[in-house]
């Protein structure tokens, strides 16, 4: 029962901010929000998954996750209005971000295999600033609107129009929780991703192939920015700098986790994209939005630290 409760006071943070936020508001708009606010979590809870995974097998934090997906959705708009078919440059974008990471992955961190976490860090967030340096050198600010064809399909939940797109966002993020953790716990390679995670030197004496199964974590989160920053488009604003620092919400969401259970990776995602979201409600908290998900992260930091000392790396 213990290990039940982070996620149910998860639940009942969306609960409480539920009903101090939107209570005496018309269903409608109230749940406008709520949706909204779930679609935008999934995102975050997307990109805290493709943290953990990550930092799990290599002990990277990629913060360059963000404008690997900003840059494969401004690729997939450019195509677009080249006549180029809709699901070729979905195609695309995935895997412009795949090879953003895997380059990464295979040439860069391993020269900083050796290296402090913070250090290794700070790397991927040089390389984000290059990334995104060269999107914002291909195309001018302007204000430009990237659309997926579920946006026009939708189903009425409760009276409210929900859109086939924020349906498969929500979507993706419990199947890929799910698919996730099936492949670390029941694959060959799933089992050394975690033993790699457990002590790099030993899984290298004991025969595991350290860059195979690098490449491969570097590759699950590339394709997972990739598939981010094309909802993130879509959803929220397509406009390199935010995709590119949606990355900082799903740190959050990643911390929720303690950057290993990807069950409360998932769970604290939600609960900050809804938060997020019915803040907007309220004329005097609303300007305090783009805060909330560090709040709840350092809720839960203090939290998970009573009484114990919390590490993120190994001593």
């Amino acid at each position: 029962m213990k290990h039940l409760l982070p996620y149910l006071g998860f639940i009942a943070l969306m609960v409480l901010a539920y009903l101090l936020l939107a209570a005496g508001k018309p269903i409608a708009v109230a749940g406008l929000f709520l949706v909204s606010g779930f679609a935008v979590g999934s995102l975050y809870a997307l990109g805290g998954v493709g943290l953990v995974i990550l930092y799990r097998a290599t002990g990277v934090l990629n913060l360059a996750l963000g404008a690997m997906g900003a840059l494969g959705v401004m690729t997939a708009w450019q195509l677009q209005q080249a006549g180029v078919p809709q699901a070729v440059t979905w195609v695309v974008a995935i895997v412009i971000a795949m090879t953003l990471s895997l380059f990464y992955g295979r040439f860069i961190a391993p020269l900083l295999a050796w290296r402090d976490p913070v250090v290794k860090a700070v790397a991927t967030l040089g390389f984000a600033l290059i990334i995104l340096g060269f999107t914002a050198f291909a195309w001018e600010d302007d204000v430009r609107r990237f659309s997926l064809p579920t946006d026009a399909q939708a189903v009425k939940i409760l009276g409210l129009r929900v859109t086939a797109t924020r349906l498969i966002v929500v979507g993706a993020a419990f199947a890929l929780v799910g698919g996730i953790w099936l492949y670390l716990e029941r694959t060959r390679t799933g089992l050394q991703m975690r033993a790699l995670a457990n002590n790099r030197d030993i899984s290298a004496m004991i025969g595991v192939r350290i860059l195979r199964v690098e490449s491969i974590a570097w590759a699950m989160a590339g394709a997972i920015a990739g598939f981010i920053g094309l909802m993130f488009g879509d959803l929220v604003r397509l406009e390199p700098v935010v995709i590119t620092f949606m990355v900082i919400p799903s740190v959050a969401a990643a911390i929720c986790g303690r950057l290993d259970n990807l069950g409360l990776v998932l769970v604290g995602g939600l609960a900050m994209g809804v938060v997020e979201s019915l803040l907007t409600l309220s004329p005097l908290l609303k300007s305090v939005r783009p805060v909330a998900p560090y709040l709840i992260a350092a809720v839960v930091l203090v939290l998970m630290q009573r009484g114990t000392r919390l590490l993120f790396a190994k001593d």
